[in-house]
């Protein structure tokens, strides 16, 4: 959990014809100091606009910050307040428009035992508060439950059913789940979002956390309840036609830590990039290494790019390729090394104590393709020269996903990158392609 900085957790809401998101940042400044947590929320109106208020910022030392509106025109944050892991459920009022506290922060509950109690969210029905977190940690014993109260401030009562949803102790294929927030549908329909993996039977879930939908559901008592989740829940309509929510090109293009844009240029809506390389390479822990990429986004897929010659990647020692990226210390690439005149294939794994390399000799002409292949047992990885479509893609080495799994909040990014010892080099990518 050494790279876990950044962005954590955001709720969505809605309320009077405004969308708000809330969310908390993780600054790690130093290795020796404790994290930082700032808690903000940024709001629009229309959030097909692209246009969105500057964040505002509340005073809050912990994460998973979520917004309840009550029928009184009162708006209120709760969270889970740091440290852990026995963290605690806060709730204070709040000034959307000023991030201005309007009461005093108190805690309204500490779970059902598990550790680190997070991820809260209130809802009101029925005259009741109903406050849902998850619990047990984000892995092996993660767990929602759920408690109530007739005033907002509680005390809250633990639901005698606990937990609601939970994937431990049993063999579902979909484990981990938790950290949930449940709606309505515009049918009436009760559906709970939550985060879960995919682990198969040899430990494996490359994929990290992903979104799960399952269906949920209250009893007569007026507890809610959801189903396990699996890969096809019930009572999901199949009749729904689909639709590409439309975005502004390459906005699912992310850099490592602060990245310095000027070493990037970009044409043809991404498909075209120009790299210049810098001395920064993938396991610096602190710095932003000339990278840019997407999300994996699907368990069998591939990801190729195409890398031109030039003088300048000719030149001083330069290395520029193709990288499947989780943190500084897990990551494997296969790049072109000029002073080796070779394609080259790297991976490593400090936690595990693994790192291979391997050399495959290749002149460099014009152009030279990389691919990296995947499945939810292994990576492949392999090239061709780029000018003869004819040409056979040569393999230079494989791996077993489980190399490359951990106890991670998020999946591998696949990039494209340039590092260079001594004077910086532009290169040139093309036909950039993730799946």
């Amino acid at each position: 959990m050494l790279g876990t900085g950044g962005l954590y957790a955001p709720t969505i809401r809605h309320h009077d014809g405004v969308v708000y998101v809330v969310c908390t940042n993780i600054v790690i400044t130093d290795k020796s100091l404790p994290d930082r947590s700032e808690n903000f929320i940024v709001s629009t109106r229309d959030i097909w606009s692209d246009e969105w208020s500057d964040p505002v910022y509340f005073d809050f030392r912990g994460i998973d910050p979520s917004i309840f509106f009550d029928g009184d025109g009162r708006s209120y944050i709760q969270g889970s307040a740091a440290p852990g892991p026995m963290t605690e459920i806060h709730l204070f009022e709040i000034d959307l428009s000023t991030g201005n506290k309007l009461s005093e922060q108190k805690k309204i509950w500490g779970g059902t035992g598990g550790i680190y109690p997070e991820g809260p969210h209130l809802y009101k029905k029925d005259g009741w508060y109903y406050l849902l977190i998850s619990e047990g940690g984000t892995h092996e014993d993660h767990m929602i439950t759920a408690a109530r109260s007739r005033d907002i401030w509680g005390p809250y009562e633990s639901y005698e059913n606990n937990p609601i949803l939970t994937a431990r102790g049993t063999d579902e294929y979909i484990q981990y789940t938790g950290h949930c927030d449940m709606f309505q549908d515009q049918k009436g329909a009760w559906w709970g979002v939550c985060l879960g993996v995919r682990k198969d039977k040899g430990n494996r879930f490359i994929m990290g956390r992903e979104t799960f939908l399952t269906p949920g559901r209250w009893s007569e008592g007026s507890w809610p309840s959801l189903e396990r989740v699996v890969s096809s829940p019930n009572g999901l309509a199949r009749d729904i036609p689909s639709r590409v929510l439309a975005a502004k090109p390459m906005v699912d293009y992310l850099y490592i830590r602060d990245a310095d844009l000027r070493l990037y240029k970009f044409a043809s809506q991404g498909s075209a990039i120009t790299l210049t390389s810098s001395s920064i390479d993938l396991e610096h822990p602190t710095e932003s290494p000339t990278f840019v990429g997407k999300r994996q986004r699907r368990l069998d897929g591939s990801s190729t790019v195409t890398v031109v010659s030039s003088s300048q990647l000719r030149s001083g020692s330069t290395k520029a390729g193709l990288a499947c990226y989780k943190d500084e210390h897990r990551y494997f690439k296969i790049f072109y090394d000029n002073t080796k005149v070779a394609i080259v294939f790297e991976m490593r794994n400090n936690a595990k104590k693994i790192h291979r390399i391997s050399t495959h000799s290749f002149q460099l002409q014009h152009t030279v393709d990389l691919r990296i292949q995947y499945s939810e047992r292994d990576y492949r990885l392999s090239f061709k020269d780029g000018q003869d479509a004819s040409t056979e893609w040569h393999s230079v080495g494989s791996l077993d996903t489980l190399d490359m799994t951990d106890p991670d909040f998020v999946g591998p990014v696949v990039g494209i990158f340039a590092v260079a010892d001594g004077n910086s080099a532009e290169i040139e990518f093309c036909d950039l392609a993730i799946d």
